[in-house]
């Protein structure tokens, strides 16, 4: 494999693994969902859905993607492979691999907002307008973002045309910023009054939620989007993984580290909400019309708003790199007389191509300044819905399937164990096997029957 193809060191191969799962599942999804589910509870329930996924179904998907020297497509045909089914593998691979150019296209369009927000906070204009209102003006108007949605899918392809290399380098700038702006910002929001009362319901659980099944699901979907285990993602990444590399903690620390992540954004959203008495369920409206609100009445607020707006496109960015390296893998596994740059060209067409069409969000009734928290997405809010209800838990499911109960048990232990500093026998294997599965199995499955989005 071509040297622009594996990443350097471990910590680079964690860097980047990190900013594929760093992102709007972090930003405004963690905050939100946490806000809505009860704090505490939820909170816990997350933790367990993350140390389990990362132990198995993270760690799994980084060895067949080494095993395999490849991206989605190959991965699956490897796998099924092993059951003389290989035919099956390169259909199924597919799906997940189509769902992660879906992902990206309706990701570049929320980043598009992002950094033309950014770009407002740099020209001080955000800082005296009503938010709703700007927000609304763009957002329910045609083609209004075309330029920053132009800049992020090229900006994101041109970041990814060496490879392994390029992403790496960008990985390194990008990632330890995005942590170290989101902690300016957790400690400046530490400083509000009635701050505290954010921080006691983040921490406090009603333990009533444990048995609510809709909660479990909806940590469990968390999860699965904040760690990219979608069945195709992290396949690309671990293709570029030294063989002397230790999988499972790898898979660990990548974990760990999107988890701080997730708990820096809420460390800076809900405490702020609490402090401003404002609601901490808002959705995307934390972002876009909440967040700009109170740091209007901030001191400094139009720095902070800048150090906000260029952390969210660093986690954006990176996960967009992810989500085009595994399409531009495949494709060029699958035909490999294509040319890269080509390859690129094409992925950046198509993105931008349907993206451009689903920047509108139609609002809920006719006053769309007052109506953003009722707000139904026309055009990129079913895109999104298409990819979270359905794509997403269906490429888990194949994953977790093919990778523990289609590819033989020895294969995958061997390339867990290649480079490991422990062993992993059978019992790492079942847990997967007969926990990981299962869980994902029911759980998705009540999702995909309620059609409950992740």
């Amino acid at each position: 494999m071509s040297k622009n193809k594996i990443f350097s060191s471990r910590w680079a191969f964690i860097l980047a693994c990190v900013g594929s799962a760093v992102g709007m599942a972090n930003v405004w999804g963690f905050p939100y969902k946490l806000g809505a589910n009860g704090g505490g509870a939820f909170l816990l329930i997350y933790i367990f859905f993350i140390a389990l996924f990362a132990y198995v179904a993270l760690s799994a998907e980084y060895a067949i993607g080494r095993r395999a020297k490849t991206g989605t497509l190959g991965s699956y045909e490897l796998a099924w492979k092993s059951r003389n089914l290989g035919f099956i593998g390169k259909i199924l691979g597919w799906l997940p691999l189509a769902g992660s150019m879906c992902i990206a296209i309706g990701y570049a369009v929320i980043i598009a907002y992002v950094l033309k927000a950014l770009f407002q906070a740099l020209n001080g204009s955000l800082m005296s307008v009503d938010t709703s209102t700007w927000f609304g003006s763009f957002a329910f108007t045609p083609y209004s973002v075309v330029p920053f949605h132009f800049i992020i899918v090229a900006g994101t392809l041109f970041s990814i045309f060496l490879g392994a290399k390029s992403i790496e380098r960008t990985n390194k700038i990008m990632m330890p910023l995005f942590f170290v702006l989101f902690a300016i910002l957790a400690v400046r929001v530490a400083l509000l009054d009635g701050a505290g009362a954010g921080y006691k319901f983040m921490f406090s659980a009603d333990w009533s939620k444990l048995g609510d099944a809709n909660v479990w699901i909806t940590a469990m979907g968390q999860a699965l989007f904040s760690l990219s285990i979608t069945g195709s993602g992290m396949l690309v990444y671990g293709a570029y993984l030294h063989k002397d590399e230790d999988i499972v903690d790898a898979a660990k620390k990548t974990a760990f580290f999107d988890t701080i992540a997730a708990f820096v954004a809420a460390l800076v959203m809900i405490p702020a909400l609490f402090a401003y008495g404002e609601d901490q369920t808002a959705g995307p409206g934390l972002l876009f019309v909440t967040l700009p609100k109170i740091l209007q009445d901030m001191p400094g607020g139009g720095i902070f708003a800048i150090i906000l707006f260029t952390a969210v496109i660093f986690g954006g960015i990176s996960s967009l790199q992810n989500m085009f390296e595994a399409v531009t893998e495949s494709l060029l596994h699958k035909f490999p007389s294509l040319n890269r740059a080509l390859v690129l060209v094409i992925l950046c067409v198509v993105c931008f191509g349907i993206g451009v069409n689903m920047e509108t969000i139609a609002p809920s009734d006719t006053n769309p300044a007052t109506t953003f928290y009722e707000v139904h997405l026309h055009n990129w809010g079913p895109w999104m819905d298409l990819v979270s209800i359905y794509i997403i838990p269906i490429g888990a499911v194949l994953g977790a399937i093919s990778w523990f109960w289609i590819l033989r048990k020895d294969e995958l232990l061997d390339e867990i164990n290649t480079g490991s500093a422990k062993t992993y026998s059978n019992a790492w294997y079942y847990i997967g096997k007969f926990i990981y599965v299962p869980i994902v199995l029911v759980l998705c499955g009540i999702a995909l029957i309620n059609k409950v989005a992740f």
